[in-house]
């Protein structure tokens, strides 16, 4: 989730506690009442965000660690394309000594 969006969803729950604590007495829900209710939503909403990032950051599922592995496997697909590639166009001598080494020095 990008700054950006963050902004964006904390602008829009600030925004429905004021609309539903504006439009609470119009109902008839006296403003003490409003008042509470609107602050143990607002907490409840906090409570649970920061326990979903806890549980990100425990389960090593957070942004940056997605992005990380995405770009990981991209890089080693590249690098083995090119290296098969690269293998493809030796001679099979060639091929069949690069082995020999490889299978000499792990």
């Amino acid at each position: 989730m990008t700054k950006a969006k963050v902004l964006q969803i904390g602008l829009l729950i600030s925004l429905l506690g004021l609309l539903s604590y504006k439009l609470a007495p119009q109902i008839g829900i006296d403003n003490f009442t409003a008042s509470a209710i609107s602050n143990f939503i607002l907490i409840l909403i906090v409570i649970i965000w920061v326990s979903t990032y806890v549980l990100r950051v425990l389960n090593g599922k957070m942004t940056f660690m997605e992005q990380r592995k995405r770009y990981r496997k991209e890089y080693e697909k590249i690098v083995n394309d090119k290296l098969e590639i690269k293998f493809n166009l030796l001679s099979k001598e060639e091929q069949e000594k690069l082995l020999e080494d490889l299978e000499k020095n792990p």
